[in-house]
């Protein structure tokens, strides 16, 4: 039974995280950490561990993610080396955080995290974005219905970003575009689809680099990650396929009481435990 509940949670975390451009960690590494208080099967799952493993399967999300989303031609590639310039650092630099941090912290911690990123998904539907100034990179999409949308950013202020993104992914076990995807839409103005797609292919480099790091302080179950990478895989690639077909409004509502719930279960979980 927890192996069927093992790939459905990949599945399921994969699909709605390659439609959000969040890469499926944020609802992988609570669930994993929940489900430990309740049977034997996990009890060994600490918060290294949980990341470590949650950081292995983005990989595999990422990169299925990432080959539908080519295929649609939705994929910025130059911004998302500009952006791994700066969380592949900042995600060894995590990993680094993560390694001594005690279990009831980390999870509130983390729930108040997960609490933030619902109120960030609630609220960028509503912000233009923010007005760009002075010299930088700009960069032009052409939307399914013809119109052509200008966007851009400066790198130096992307990398920043992003390595912050980074850290949050080896602390965490998160694939960051919980925090990527709406800074590209408010902050550079990048069309909702693009920004999702190249915040993709970001995770997959970024869950590489903090993967191979959790591995090496052996952090990862890999009887688990097993079970997790076959639904992750076609799980990335039903949420890109969605993500095309669909806006994206309704799963954001959902995924934003979900993670409003899971939150609140954290943080109550590491404030009595």
């Amino acid at each position: 039974m927890e192996w069927i509940v093992l790939i459905i949670l990949g599945l399921a975390a994969a699909i709605l995280g390659s439609i959000m451009g969040l890469g499926g960690g944020i609802i992988i590494v609570p669930a994993l950490m929940i489900l430990s208080a309740y049977t034997a099967f996990f009890e060994g799952i600490t918060p290294q561990t949980a990341v470590g493993t949650s950081l292995l399967v983005m990989i595999f999300t990422g990169l299925s993610s990432t080959l539908a989303y080519m295929k649609q031609k939705t994929v910025d590639y130059k911004a998302a080396l500009i952006f791994f310039c700066g969380s592949g650092p900042g995600a060894l630099f995590g990993v680094w955080l993560n390694k001594d941090i005690n279990t009831n912290n980390f999870l509130v911690f983390f729930g108040c995290f997960i609490i933030i990123v619902s109120f960030i998904l609630m609220v960028r539907k509503y912000i233009k974005p923010l007005k760009r100034r002075g010299a930088g990179i700009t960069r032009s999409y052409t939307a399914p219905g013809g119109e052509t949308i200008t966007y851009g950013f400066q790198p130096s202020v992307a990398i920043a970003i992003s390595f912050v993104v980074g850290m949050c992914s080896g602390l965490f076990g998160i694939g960051g575009g919980s925090m990527m995807v709406p800074a590209m839409i408010l902050l550079f103005g990048f069309p909702p689809h693009l920004a999702v797609a190249t915040s993709m292919l970001m995770i997959f480099l970024s869950a590489i680099v903090s993967s191979l790091s959790h591995i090496s302080l052996g952090n990862v179950e890999w009887l688990y990650a097993l079970a997790l990478i076959p639904g992750a895989w076609y799980g990335g690639k039903i949420g890109a396929a969605i993500n095309r077909k669909m806006t994206s409004q309704a799963v954001v509502n959902m995924l934003r009481i979900f993670l409003v719930i899971i939150g609140i279960r954290l943080i109550y979980q590491g404030i009595t435990g």
